[in-house]
């Protein structure tokens, strides 16, 4: 890490909101993995019961708890650490940006797909859930491959 790191607007607290961005990328991508995991074990519970109320409050709870304010947490940090180290304009962090949105795109999938399952609606087959429960884990393998080789 250069000394130029720490002559943006951030300067010597540089090194801490990075370390906040980092857990709170932890927080929120953990919480991308357990909530559509979650759905995979609310869907074959019986709409109405009580059971299925379970579900629909641990969701919410864990949608509203952890999802999103990691994730705007890590949105806020993250703009930080790029208007600092002057990252707009490089390809490799256009990229970067690119997977997060469509990761925040995800986000809203699973809120989406939250509220049909405590409508009763089961609008998936267990293994598209399963195979939708991947995309957290493609897409956080491809931003850490884009933030620590920077390929381009």
């Amino acid at each position: 890490m250069g000394l130029s790191d720490y002559q943006g607007f951030l300067g010597a607290a540089y090194l801490w909101v990075k370390a906040a961005h980092v857990t709170f990328v932890i927080f929120w991508i953990a919480g991308l993995f357990i909530v559509p995991r979650y759905y995979i074990h609310h869907q074959a519970t019986t709409p109405g019961s009580a059971e299925d109320r379970a579900w629909i409050e641990r969701e919410d709870r864990a949608r509203t708890i952890i999802l999103t304010p990691a994730m705007l947490i890590v949105w806020v940090l993250g703009l930080m650490l790029a208007v600092n180290v002057g990252a707009f304009g490089q390809h490799w962090f256009s990229a970067k940006l690119f997977l997060v949105l469509l990761m925040t795109a995800y986000q809203g999938w699973i809120g989406a797909y939250g509220r049909k399952l405590a409508g009763g609606y089961r609008a998936l087959e267990n293994k598209q859930l399963r195979i939708m429960n991947e995309v957290p884990g493609i897409l956080t393998a491809l931003i850490v491959v884009l933030v620590i080789v920077r390929p381009f």
